[in-house]
């Protein structure tokens, strides 16, 4: 394929992306910057939480600091 219809191809996918940016179609979902934040944090507690929950100890005072970590966590996602 030619470099030229590459090219384009690309720059009309640009601007197509740009469009529906600048001129969102009715309907359609937009997220806030602090709804897409809150997503996230969420999920970085999700998967520290399995984590956690994955992890498997004999030493006690590991078990303990796992449970204190895990408590903090599912409060943290309670706040969200």
């Amino acid at each position: 394929m030619a470099k030229g219809w590459e090219s384009k191809s690309a720059e009309e996918q640009v601007n197509e992306k740009q469009a529906a940016v600048e001129n969102p179609e009715p309907g359609s979902k937009t997220v806030s910057a602090a709804e897409a934040n809150r997503r996230r944090q969420r999920q970085a507690l999700e998967i520290q939480r399995e984590r956690i929950l994955d992890e498997r100890t004999s030493n006690p005072h590991r078990r303990a600091a796992l449970a204190a970590a895990l408590a903090d966590i599912e409060a943290r996602l309670e706040a969200l």
